[in-house]
């Protein structure tokens, strides 16, 4: 009865051992697959890092904005229309300018009034041509704008001779034309075929 008693409790013992052994082998498999208990990862969980730098995806390869026109001497200035608007030459830097400076009197301005009308509107982008109105008043100069057709494009009122001084202007009609970059290339008359010539050209350039 005593060795039938210890053999059973030896099988006992190795029924034991084998469960054991049983246990730390379901475990370690599963530690050895490199995926935590419970599956792959769940969905919408973040991936793995890679250790690259991310990349905009709106990233634009478009350069610095141009910077404004530097503004001349020559066009710092400033003055009001006819029409009582202010108006500042600073908006004209980066472009030729003509300044037409007229008397409402004047046989020799009323003919040239006819042709600055005619290609003001077509070089007012690219050439703006402005007129500064002096030696006479306000009403007569009102009168000559609209007599001609000219109220399309600014007209300053010079009423006290400034612009007229500072463009060194003894006389009228005189054109001051100034290219892109702020200097003067021309002072002085100019009949309809050499105006419409030397707008056409600096439009060109």
């Amino acid at each position: 009865m005593r060795i039938s008693r210890a053999w059973a409790g030896v099988g006992r013992l190795r029924g034991a051992a084998t469960v054991g052994v049983l246990v730390v082998a379901l475990f370690g498999g599963a530690a050895c697959t490199g995926t935590a208990p419970g599956g792959p990862a769940a969905a919408g969980s973040a991936p793995a890092s890679t250790g690259a730098e991310p990349t905009p995806s709106d990233a634009t390869t478009d350069g610095p904005p141009a910077a404004p026109a530097q503004v001349p001497d020559v066009l710092r200035f400033t003055g009001t229309t006819l029409g009582g608007a202010v108006f500042d030459a600073a908006q004209l830097a980066g472009k030729p300018v003509v300044l037409w400076f007229w008397a409402p009197w004047c046989a020799t301005c009323a003919s040239q009034a006819w042709t600055v009308a005619e290609i003001e509107p077509r070089y007012r982008d690219t050439v703006p041509i402005i007129g500064v109105a002096g030696l006479g008043e306000r009403k007569a100069m009102k009168e000559f704008v609209t007599e001609f057709d000219l109220g399309a494009a600014p007209q300053i009122a010079d009423t006290t001779g400034a612009l007229w001084k500072r463009f060194k202007v003894t006389e009228q009609s005189i054109f001051v034309i100034i290219d892109r970059n702020g200097a003067v290339v021309h002072h002085g008359f100019l009949d309809g075929e050499a105006l419409t010539a030397k707008v056409a050209a600096l439009a060109g350039a």
